[in-house]
C-alpha cells in the first residue's frame, strides 16, 4: 500500500459524501445564514428593510404575549407527553404478539398517526360544531349534559379537546417504535421468568422497560419536540383563540410574520425556538442514555 493512499483520503469516499454535503449546504446552512441576517433587520414583508441589530432579540425578554405563548406550549406539552408514553405502550403490549386479530389491531391503532393531525382536525371542527356536532350529540344521548357545548370558542374545553385528539392521533407512532423493540427481545428472557414465577409486571419492570430504554427515550424525545413545536392542530380548530388562549410559540410566530407582517421579529423568534429545542433535545439524549 502506498503511502499516499495512507495520507489521503479516497476520491471515492469525497464522492460519495458530497451530494450530501450539498443538500446540507443548499437546504440548511444556507436557510440558516439568510435567517440570521433577517432577525436583524425589520424586515416588513412588504415595504422598505431596515437593519435593526439585536433589537429583535432583546424585544422578546419583554414581551409578555410571547411568555404566554411559551407558558402555554410548555402546559400542553407537560399534559399530553405522559399519556402518548402510557397509551402507546399499552397499546405495544396488546398487540406485541403475533395472534390473531393483532395485524387488524395494529392497522386501527396506527391509522390516526397515518391519516394525520391535519385531517383529524378538520374532522374535530365538524364534529365540535355546538348544535350539529357529533360530540354534544353523543353527551346528550348520554345524558352528560343536556345543552349544547362550544368546544372549540372557550380555552380550556379547546385545549383539552385538542390534547384528546394529539393523544389519539399520535399514540399509534409510539406504539410501532415500541413494539418493534418488543419484538426484538429474546422470547427465552421471559420464559427463563416465568419459571422464576416472575409476574407480568415484574417481566415488564425488570426485562421490558430496561431493554427498551433508548426506545422509549427516542418516543419521548419525538413527543416533546412535536409538541414544542405543535402548530397544526391549534391553526386549525381555534386559531390561537379565544383571543390568545390557545396560542402556541409557533402559531405566536406565525401570527407576527403573516398576520403582523413583522418578518425580522418572527425570524428571530425562530432562531430562539430552535436553539431551545435542540438544547432540550440534547439534554434528553444527556439524561435518558443508556448507561454502562
Amino acid at each position: 500500500m502506498s503511502r499516499a493512499s495512507l495520507t489521503h483520503p479516497p476520491r471515492t469516499g469525497l464522492l460519495l459524501v458530497t451530494p450530501a454535503v450539498l443538500f446540507v449546504a443548499v437546504f440548511v446552512l444556507v436557510p440558516l445564514a439568510f435567517a440570521a441576517i433577517i432577525s436583524l433587520t425589520n424586515w416588513p414583508l412588504i415595504g422598505e428593510v431596515k437593519f435593526s441589530g439585536v433589537k429583535n432579540y432583546t424585544a422578546i425578554v419583554s414581551d409578555a404575549a410571547f411568555a404566554k405563548s411559551v407558558l402555554y406550549t410548555l402546559l400542553y406539552t407537560a399534559i399530553v407527553t405522559g399519556p402518548i408514553l402510557v397509551l402507546g405502550y399499552a397499546l405495544a403490549v396488546l398487540v406485541r404478539r403475533k395472534r390473531r386479530g393483532s395485524t387488524l389491531l395494529r392497522t386501527v391503532f396506527f391509522l390516526p398517526f397515518v391519516v394525520g393531525l391535519s385531517t383529524l382536525s378538520f374532522v374535530t371542527v365538524l364534529e365540535a360544531q355546538p348544535d350539529s356536532g357529533a360530540i354534544n350529540i353523543l353527551l346528550r344521548g348520554l345524558g352528560i349534559t343536556d345543552g349544547t357545548t362550544a368546544w372549540l370558542v372557550d380555552g380550556p374545553l379547546a385545549t383539552g379537546l385538542i390534547c384528546v385528539l394529539v393523544i389519539w392521533g399520535v399514540s399509534g407512532l409510539t406504539m410501532m417504535l415500541l413494539m418493534a423493540g418488543m419484538q426484538a427481545i429474546p422470547r427465552e428472557f421471559y420464559e427463563s421468568s416465568e419459571l422464576d414465577g416472575a409476574t407480568w409486571w415484574q417481566q415488564e419492570r425488570e426485562i421490558t422497560i430496561p431493554v427498551l430504554r433508548r426506545t422509549i427515550a427516542m418516543a419521548v424525545i419525538i413527543s416533546v419536540v412535536g409538541s414544542l413545536l405543535a402548530f397544526t392542530q391549534f391553526y386549525i380548530l381555534t386559531r390561537g383563540g379565544p383571543g390568545t388562549d390557545t396560542t402556541t410559540v409557533v402559531q405566536y410566530i406565525y401570527n407576527r410574520a403573516f398576520v403582523q407582517l413583522q418578518l425580522g421579529a418572527a425570524t428571530a423568534l425562530s432562531i430562539v425556538l430552535v436553539v431551545v429545542v435542540g438544547l432540550v433535545t440534547a439534554a434528553q439524549f444527556w439524561l435518558l442514555r443508556e448507561r454502562d
